[in-house]
């Protein structure tokens, strides 16, 4: 009894030195974990049919971070090969881009530069029917990929349809640790301006950058444009590490707050730059997000270079990686990071964004102000809103849903299967006649041609049918249709202006890899033209 009371006693006192807070929130995880845990007990001696219980519990846990912020995520081991290539950009395999449709091969799309795909003779358009003696056909595209994958100096054998001579080979190819370089393309534009497109921060990236910015400094470049148009971010060091390429050896590029004390650091320069006074313009647009708005906040805050495009994303925070058993890894939102004049690039509201995901309309009067180095006002609020505001291009409804149908991609592939050599990459241009073998071959393909009027119009008539006023005004909306429906190759000559640069730029990949493309978009960039424009004649 006496023995008894005395752990009453303790317990009591236990309970008393715990936060009602704590309790409330301890006893809730209990209790949320007891019914879980009761939940698929029952379920194992009871329910009718056989339980897939991996895929069960991984949906459980997916739907219950869903509740969270959209960037804590479980990583089930089966996947963390591509969280591994996300965040150091390399993998054991192939080094190709393919497609893959269920009912037919694997094709090769793209291979990368000095790939085992390129040494073992693989080409764009060839077709890969047996992976170790193994059909293809009836897998899904990340069941093949999976096969072509492996430990690196490893062999894996393909049966091969070739799509430029149409022979039927044996390929016998081993594996390598591929690399995909984060730095997409780089050259000099307007004689003295060095361009650099990074596509993502992936460890290591910086040591590339070093390198491709001396070698634009020895080929004439005084002034340095950093692209980071679509970069979605990546390992936040490394956006640490490229601002240091430009800033003071110390300097401040970033700071993180958690609830965790331990996150609560400031980041800044520890190796000596290359250029501090070298001119730099950084463009980006409503994609440009978490590593690239820490790089674009620091340049702009320590006024250190000018940002110009469209307001980038919005997503100011860090993630931590912890392993979980059986080989998985949780991304957990552990802080919020902030660029060197305090503010916070995180948007205000998860819910309020753009059809895009970027920032949506944030009123002035949730905007705080802060100071950059040399006493310019920015502000917060969600993103990094540029010194040099640009309109980013504008695609038309039948360009976008040509190029998502990957059209482009398919002529490219047979283009490529007839001709054995194409003009440099910035000197390629498609002729007239090759257009419209390309307009024919489009023709002939599903893609919704409609114009964004069209499509408009076509919902304006259904809801007039659904109001019951269809028929009051049949005539006049049927006139109107006349008068503004073309037929696909009528629309693809009109768009001509928007598809063919980006038809071209396909064509380029195929021959001279990734990134090359780049050279063909660069000539038509209206959005880094006015950027430009504006940066020069400050």
């Amino acid at each position: 009894m006496k023995k008894a009371l005395s752990v009453a006693v303790a317990a009591l006192i236990l309970t008393l030195s715990v936060p009602a807070a704590a309790q409330s929130s301890t006893f809730n995880l209990g209790r949320g974990l007891d019914i879980e845990y009761s939940i698929l007990k029952s379920l194992a001696r009871s329910y009718v049919d056989t339980i897939d219980y991996t895929k069960m519990i991984t949906k459980g846990v997916e739907a219950m971070l869903e509740t969270l912020d959209p960037y804590t995520v479980y990583i089930p081991e089966e996947a963390t090969d591509n969280f591994a290539m996300m965040t150091t950009g390399n993998y054991g395999g192939c080094g190709a881009l393919i497609r893959k449709r269920t009912d037919g091969p694997v094709v090769i799309f793209e291979p990368y530069a000095n790939s085992p795909a390129v040494k073992c003779g693989l080409e764009p358009g060839d077709e890969i029917w047996e992976i170790d003696g193994k059909t293809v056909v009836g897998e899904t595209s990340d069941k093949a990929t999976d096969r072509m994958k492996g430990q690196p100096g490893t062999d894996v054998k393909f049966k091969v349809f070739k799509g430029r001579t149409r022979d039927t080979v044996e390929v016998v190819l081993r594996r390598e640790r591929i690399h995909i370089s984060s730095i997409e393309y780089a050259a000099m534009i307007r004689d003295s301006i060095g361009f650099v497109a990074i596509s993502g921060f992936t460890d290591k990236m910086t040591d590339e950058l070093r390198k491709t910015v001396l070698r634009l400094k020895e080929q004439g470049a005084r002034r340095l444009v950093i692209d980071l148009r679509d970069n979605g971010g990546g390992v936040m060091s490394e956006a640490v590490r490229m601002a240091g390429l430009f800033l003071p050896k110390g300097t401040l590029v970033v700071s993180s707050k958690g609830r965790d004390p331990k996150q609560n650091q400031e980041y800044r320069t520890t190796e000596e730059p290359i250029d501090t006074l070298i001119p730099i313009l950084v463009m980006v647009n409503s994609s440009s997000a978490s590593a690239s708005e820490i790089f674009a906040g620091a340049m702009q805050d320590l006024d250190r270079g000018t940002i110009a495009g469209r307001r980038t994303y919005g997503k100011g925070l860090i993630q931590s990686v912890v392993p979980t058993p059986y080989n998985g890894n949780l991304k957990i939102t552990t802080g919020k990071y902030y660029t060197p004049s305090g503010r916070c690039v995180q948007a205000i509201d998860y819910s309020h964004r753009n059809e895009d995901g970027s920032v949506g309309f944030v009123p002035d009067s949730l905007k705080k102000e802060f100071k950059t180095k040399n006493g310019r006002t920015v502000y917060d609020g969600g993103g990094i809103t540029p010194d040099i505001e640009v309109k980013s291009a504008f695609y038309s409804r039948p360009t976008v849903a040509l190029t998502y149908a990957g059209i482009p991609g398919d002529f490219s592939l047979e283009y490529y299967k007839t001709h054995p050599q194409i003009a440099p990459a910035a000197e390629f241009h498609l002729t007239d006649a090759e257009y419209e073998e390309f307009v024919a071959f489009a023709s002939a393909k599903e893609f919704d041609a409609r114009s964004g009027a069209e499509a408009v119009l076509d919902n304006l008539t259904q809801a007039a049918e659904q109001d019951g006023l269809y028929e009051q005004f049949k005539g006049e909306i049927e006139a109107l249709k006349s008068k503004i429906k073309m037929d696909k190759s009528a629309m693809l000559r009109l768009k001509k202006a928007e598809i063919l640069p980006i038809l071209e730029a396909d064509i380029v990949v195929k021959y001279y890899y990734p990134g090359s493309g780049t050279a063909i978009q660069l000539r038509v960039d209206k959005q880094l033209d006015g950027a430009l424009d504006k940066w020069l004649n400050q």
